[in-house]
């Protein structure tokens, strides 16, 4: 035992649901925008939070005949193979009832003696998480957890009132997080309203009404088609050789695509590079306030950066020469996801969309007066949320520090 008075115990012991589901028969095409059911899938399920990118739902019918992978308000969800292998975070109460599919398993504990929410942060922890990583990589060609490897899971338990208290300290840490991410939510809808009056309503400031014929359409006088190559630079990322240890674990961000996934600027990475790392690949730097853009496999997800980082090859990146037009072109690089997933599919089963293909889309240019305008208006809406994203980036650490200390035993509650 870990602590005094801790219990060990196998999660087959402790939980009344252990298993994952399917997809429905048909398979995506068969999915819904909306519907009475939502089907989790392994993109949802990030760590400590749930995504609702990519959410699909079902039918009815097709959810009976899921029925015994019902999910429930409280369900710990653990992604269970692929690159997100080991992911886990708990349902949104709003989403239930739902289902999932075979890459996400549901944990259900009997809360009489062990709290849904303290399995959550226990899987979590890095002692843990490391030890499902190194499970899931044996044996196979695909990373994988087991329904028989995660029934023998064993996890130190400490007493429910203990549990929770613990459980309460970091959910009030998850709990603000979350509230920022909301608030940034808002002040990012409240920015795409005024792109959306300005550059496709075409009511904006000075507008006369006078347009002119082009290949997309009638647009305002003054304006003319361009492509997100002529804004400046595009920076295909690149991943230094990993046979160099002394690349990585330094203070040089490193973007890859699980960074991108419900944030608007890059505040914290889960890779870093060394100087040395980052200098093996100089011409990789991408400077602040340039738009990243996923354009492999997890296609059309958008950033823009807080810092001068480098990214991956799974990753593009806008450079501006005008700065103002970044977050103009923040916009339109999330108006284009239906055109990037066209431009890779290519007949392949991994969407790829090449640097050149990039470049080459056609976009809008409005007048660099209109630029600065859209500029000055909604920057101060991009600070605020860079500030909370701040904010929660240190929340993050603050979390992640005492959540191993809590679950040894190291910190009493």
């Amino acid at each position: 035992m870990s602590a005094e008075g801790w219990k060990i115990i196998k999660l087959k012991d402790i939980c009344t649901k252990i298993g994952s589901g399917a997809t429905p028969r048909g398979g995506k095409e068969t999915y819904l925008s909306e519907g009475p059911y939502s089907l989790i899938r392994s993109q949802n399920v990030l760590d400590f939070s749930f995504s609702l990118n990519g959410l699909v739902f079902i039918s009815e019918e097709q959810a009976n005949q899921l029925n015994n992978v019902e999910v429930i308000e409280g369900d710990v969800l653990l992604n269970i193979t692929g690159d997100s292998v080991a992911r886990v975070c708990q349902v949104p109460k709003k989403l239930v009832p739902s289902r999932v599919n075979q890459h996400v398993a549901i944990l259900r504990p009997n809360r009489e003696k062990l709290l849904p929410e303290y399995l959550k942060y226990y899987l979590l922890n890095p002692k843990f998480k490391n030890f499902m990583l190194s499970m899931a990589s044996v044996g196979g060609t695909r990373d994988a957890l087991t329904k028989s490897m995660i029934e023998d899971f064993e996890i130190e338990m400490s007493d429910l009132p203990s549990q929770i208290q613990i459980a309460t300290i970091l959910s009030a840490l998850d709990d603000k997080i979350e509230l920022n991410r909301q608030t940034n939510a808002t002040l990012e809808a409240i920015a795409q309203g005024i792109f959306k009056e300005w550059f496709v309503d075409f009511r904006f400031p000075g507008a006369t009404g006078e347009m002119q014929d082009t290949l997309l359409g009638p647009i305002p006088k003054g304006w003319r088609v361009g492509t997100l190559g002529g804004f400046g630079e595009i920076i295909c990322g690149k991943t230094p050789s990993k046979a160099v240890p002394q690349y990585f674990g330094g203070d040089i961000p490193f973007v890859k695509i699980p960074d991108m996934h419900d944030s608007v600027f890059i505040t914290h990475t889960f890779d870093t590079l060394t100087d040395h790392g980052a200098l093996s690949q100089r011409k990789k730097f991408v400077p602040a306030y340039s738009v990243l853009v996923s354009c492999i496999a997890t296609v059309g997800l958008v950033a823009l950066t807080s810092q001068q980082c480098q990214t991956n090859q799974q990753i593009n990146a806008i450079v501006p020469i005008n700065k103002n037009a970044s977050l103009y072109l923040y916009f339109i690089a999330k108006s284009l996801r239906s055109t990037l997933r066209d431009l890779g599919s290519g007949g392949s089963a991994t969407l790829n969309v090449n640097t050149k293909s990039f470049a080459d889309i056609e976009c809008l240019v409005p007048t660099e007066k209109n630029i600065q305008n859209f500029n000055r208006v909604v920057k101060p809406l991009f600070d605020k949320i860079l500030e909370l994203e701040n904010e929660s980036s240190a929340l993050v650490n603050i979390r992640d520090n005492l959540l191993p200390k809590l679950m040894s035993g190291e910190i009493e509650v």
